[in-house]
């Protein structure tokens, strides 16, 4: 079988946690070898103590997903915490693609104005963190969430150096899953000078029951609380 066909998962593999800088970077690769076995207890930085604001935005089309469900328990944990949220479901809000006119760039407000420049765009401009969740589609973040990652250009510099996180599922099992998404996501965050909080990266998030049995939900719970 070719390497970048879909494996079925029979069970999710432990991984690794790997804490960096100031946040908590969790991302959980099939173990092999005679440390398959081996769990590692992640060590969490202090919550901090001003209460910050975080959006959260979704790019599953189903409600009741794999990825939902990563945004449901990091949101608990982050509100366990006294922060503040707001969440926007991509997927099923009225949103349109940039289209690319330039009159943004030209100091005029987008032509396009849907739920992105009226919801949106206000809460992301008054946010200290910026969490991005989405299912993994063809190797990349969904059709949805990327039509409002590219809508940030009409606000580009509004969102300079805000704090990042990343949460992804995928059917996939394989080391190189999320290899591609986790680039676009680094580079993103640099364009943006962005400050990388983490990532969960569910391997092996088939269905919903697959990923509740799963470490990731715990995981996004623990990604939140240590804001």
């Amino acid at each position: 079988m070719n390497r970048r066909d879909f494996l079925k998962v029979a069970s999710a593999g432990f991984g690794t946690l790997l804490v960096s800088g100031l946040g908590l970077s969790l991302i959980n690769k099939p173990a092999t070898g005679a440390s398959a076995n081996a769990q590692t207890t992640p060590v969490l930085p202090p919550a901090a103590d001003v209460r910050q604001s975080i959006v959260v935005i979704t790019g599953s089309p189903h409600r009741n997903g794999t990825s939902a469900l990563l945004a449901d328990k990091f949101i608990e944990g982050v509100q366990a915490n006294g922060h503040r949220t707001f969440r926007f479901n991509a997927a099923f809000e009225n949103i349109k693609p940039c289209h690319g006119c330039n009159a943004c760039r030209q100091n005029g407000p987008c032509v396009l104005n849907d739920a992105i420049e009226k919801s949106l765009i206000p809460q992301l401009l008054q946010a200290d963190i910026i969490a991005l969740v989405t299912p993994l589609y063809y190797y990349g973040m969904s059709t949805q969430l990327k039509t409002v990652v590219d809508r940030f250009y009409s606000h580009l510099r509004g969102f300079d150096g805000k704090k990042a996180l990343l949460m992804a599922t995928a059917y996939n099992s394989a080391g190189w899953t999320f290899e591609a998404l986790v680039d676009h996501y680094q580079s993103l965050a640099e364009y943006m000078h962005w400050q990388d909080l983490g990532m969960v990266l569910g391997y092996g998030c088939g269905s919903r029951n697959a990923t509740e049995r799963s470490e990731f939900p715990q995981q996004a719970y623990q990604l939140g609380q240590s804001i």
